[in-house]
């Protein structure tokens, strides 16, 4: 995919460039993304989590670790976005939010944007694969990769 097909994937920039908290705790996250790689907290117990946390939730041991885990799952929720949420989303309506569970990652869900032929009107069912894309952006001279999602060719839906 070209760089400009992959920003017209993209939502309009709102909100900012994602950048880590600054405590550090999800900088493994956004270095992995920058990699075109996903990395979540999985702790030496066995435990997948997100969002990160400074302690398992599960074995209560500090700085859990980080495991690259394949950006693929299925769609656990989502909605169709109709209504923009602000002035400059307008011409982005409409889109839709998802909610990805990732089998391979424990079940945990990341919520990101859901990419389809027509937004509007192409069907949408949960439970349908999907797998992660890595969209580069460039924004106010700063550099960064979202993930979002898109139905797995070839699935039924």
């Amino acid at each position: 995919m070209t760089a400009t097909a992959r920003e017209n994937i993209a939502l309009p920039q709102v909100f900012g460039v994602p950048v880590p908290l600054p405590t550090g705790l999800d900088r493994p996250y956004h270095d992995g993304l920058a990699a075109s790689e996903l990395y979540v907290q999985h702790c030496e117990c066995g435990t997948w989590q997100w969002p990160p946390e400074v302690i398992c939730h599960r074995c209560h041991r500090f700085d859990p670790g980080w495991r690259a885990t394949a950006p693929e799952g299925v769609l656990f929720s989502w909605t169709r976005v109709w209504h923009a949420a602000r002035e400059e989303l307008v011409t982005a309506v409409p889109y839709v939010v998802a909610v990805v569970e990732l089998p391979a990652a424990g079940g945990i869900r990341l919520v990101g944007n859901l990419l389809l032929g027509d937004p509007g009107r192409d069907p949408i069912t949960v439970g349908t694969p999907v797998r992660g894309e890595f969209v580069d952006r460039h924004v106010s001279g700063r550099d960064y990769t979202l993930l979002q999602w898109r139905p797995v060719e070839g699935e039924d839906r």
